[in-house]
């Protein structure tokens, strides 16, 4: 199944499931990310982490650990 880890630059996704326990998938719902929402990827460092995305109109940085937790459809 894709992460957002897999998405490229100018992909705009859905997230389907968050994986992961406790406190980090809570910090992760916290930022906005939660099932259904749309997630456009704005940039990617040039050592792959981290990602830039916009995310219910604001931007987020993501470490590539934290986006593997995120599932798309």
């Amino acid at each position: 199944m894709a992460t957002l880890r897999d998405a490229k630059i100018g992909d705009t996704v859905t997230v389907k499931k968050l994986t992961g326990e406790g406190a980090l998938k809570r910090r992760i719902m916290d930022m906005g990310i939660t099932k259904g929402v749309e997630i456009y990827v704005r940039k990617v460092a040039p050592l792959g982490d981290p990602i830039e995305i916009t995310v219910r109109g604001y931007e987020l940085s993501l470490r590539k650990a934290d986006a593997e937790m995120i599932l798309l459809e």
